[in-house]
């Protein structure tokens, strides 16, 4: 099985009163001056389109960005913070997730028109409700975001990408809320972007972007919209428990080609399968485990490794404790 991900937040128990390696969070938490929803031991299982995996320590629904950044800089970097968006492209732990959990609501995807073309997001805004605002402003250059099952957060701290475009190519800049509660403007240039990644730093939530887009006639961009959306329904298991897109595609290929020669379409573990509709899907066809899926994802990394030398790299986030 591999490892979490280094730049995901992990837990190494050293927050332990006696310095073992107890890694229950500290009953002060409770104490925290919050006005939005903070729960203890919440499922998250409900939460992911896998529906498996265990709780977070704690979740937290800040009621706006101002009781977010209250409450970071009064965590102050004692506990592991990790955003959660629509829960496409994740794999929650069966151990559940260390520290805390915080989920963006309402009061972070609004989408609104700024001049010069900028379209500006929360960063709980779906992409789907991005796309269909820049539509709606006669902004091209953002369809590509219907095709993204995710929020602004995760599209900019992956650097979100479908259809031959990403989210280096359109951000602006973006608000991000840091450990120590400091609410930073980064531009695009700043975020150190590659295939799939950002350079911003573990624990950092970003809440809210502005994204370029070029004048456009709303009927074309539409009819973008529409050719996407049509695309995903014919080629993607998109009504089952799935994750998205599981493996990066390495330099000159496609992982799901890779997947495919190594004769893993409809492979299982358990519940877990390998999409018979498309290879580099993972879904969950009952009650898989998310050790199942993962597992699995590692065994289908193991056969393409054996049969083309390539390894593929997980695209899908693993998080939490096994």
């Amino acid at each position: 099985m591999s490892d979490q991900p280094e730049d995901w937040p992990h837990f190494d128990g050293s927050h332990a009163p006696d310095g073992g390696c107890d890694d229950r969070p500290p009953a002060l938490l409770s104490e925290a001056p919050v006005r939005g929803a903070l729960i203890q031991n919440a499922p998250l299982a409900k939460l992911t389109w896998f529906k498996s995996g265990g709780a977070a320590d704690w979740l937290f629904e800040p009621e706006d960005r101002d009781d977010l950044q209250a409450f970071m800089r009064w965590l102050d970097g004692r506990l592991p913070v990790m955003a959660l968006g629509l829960g496409s492209n994740l794999i929650v732990r069966d151990g559940g997730v260390p520290g805390v959990v915080i989920r963006l609501g309402k009061a972070f995807a609004g989408v609104t028109v700024e001049e010069g073309g900028l379209l500006a997001c929360g960063g709980g805004a779906s992409g789907i409700r991005v796309a269909s605002g820049a539509r709606d402003a006669g902004l091209a250059g953002l369809e590509f975001l219907r095709g993204i099952p995710g929020t602004v957060g995760g599209f900019v701290r992956m650097n979100g990408g479908a259809y031959g475009r990403e989210v280096a190519d359109i951000l602006h800049d973006c608000d991000v809320i840091m450990p120590d509660g400091a609410c930073l403007r980064l531009g695009a240039c700043e975020l150190g972007f590659t295939y799939r990644h950002s350079d911003l730093p573990e624990g950092a939530v970003v809440v809210g972007a502005r994204f370029r887009g070029t004048a456009g006639d709303p009927e074309a961009i539409a009819a973008e919209m529409d050719r996407i959306a049509a695309a995903r329904e014919a080629t993607q298991p998109l009504r089952t428990r799935t994750g998205g897109s599981t493996f990066k595609n390495p330099p000159g290929h496609k992982a799901w080609r890779l997947v495919d020669a190594a004769g893993c379409r409809g492979l299982r573990l358990g519940d877990a399968q390998v999409s018979e509709k498309h290879a580099n899907f993972l879904i969950n066809t009952g009650t898989a485990t998310s050790a199942q899926i993962e597992g699995l994802g590692e065994l289908v990394r193991d056969r393409v490794r054996a049969r083309t030398g390539v390894d593929l790299q997980w695209e899908i986030q693993r998080v939490g404790r096994p």
